[in-house]
């Protein structure tokens, strides 16, 4: 019997303050009121950043910045065999996530993500960042276009 693996992307969104955001799972989802890292699984011809993008824009209606890859997990459930990518990521300057497709959201400290009951698959990630804490959050990158203008000379 073959087993499917799914590829999802996941953020670790990380404010200022070093708190990170989980999302809680609706009831009519499979592992319905688990604790889950934001993300999901890659649609057709999506790359893993352009899924981040799209899926945060539907579960929690923002934007992010999103940075490097911070870890890669295999999980095996008894129905499919899971790899995540995690990427470390902020909020866009002016943004601020809504519970829209999830049942909750709560940002916590690294060292409280244990006090929620949190997907298998996550597990991993979680005890790696009550050990060693959250990353900086990225910063968005400044284009020309959004570059102060140096006064031109006469």
């Amino acid at each position: 019997m073959s087993v499917k693996t799914k590829l999802v992307a996941a953020a670790l969104i990380v404010n200022d303050g070093g708190a990170i955001l989980l999302t809680r799972r609706g009831p009519t989802q499979a592992m319905a009121g688990f604790w889950e890292f934001p993300g999901g699984k890659l649609e057709e011809g999506e790359s893993p950043i352009e899924a981040l993008h799209r899926e945060i824009k539907e579960e929690l209606g923002c934007a992010l910045v999103v940075g490097p890859v911070y870890d890669v997990l295999f999980h095996r459930y008894p129905q499919f065999d899971l790899l995540m990518v995690v990427y470390t990521c902020g909020l866009a300057p002016g943004e601020a996530p809504q519970a829209l497709q999830v049942a909750d959201m709560r940002w916590l400290p690294p060292a409280s993500l244990g006090s929620v009951e949190i997907l298998p698959a996550d597990a991993p990630l979680t005890a790696r960042l009550a050990r060693e804490g959250a990353p900086a959050p990225p910063r968005p990158e400044v284009t020309p276009t959004q570059a102060p203008q140096s006064p031109r000379l006469p």
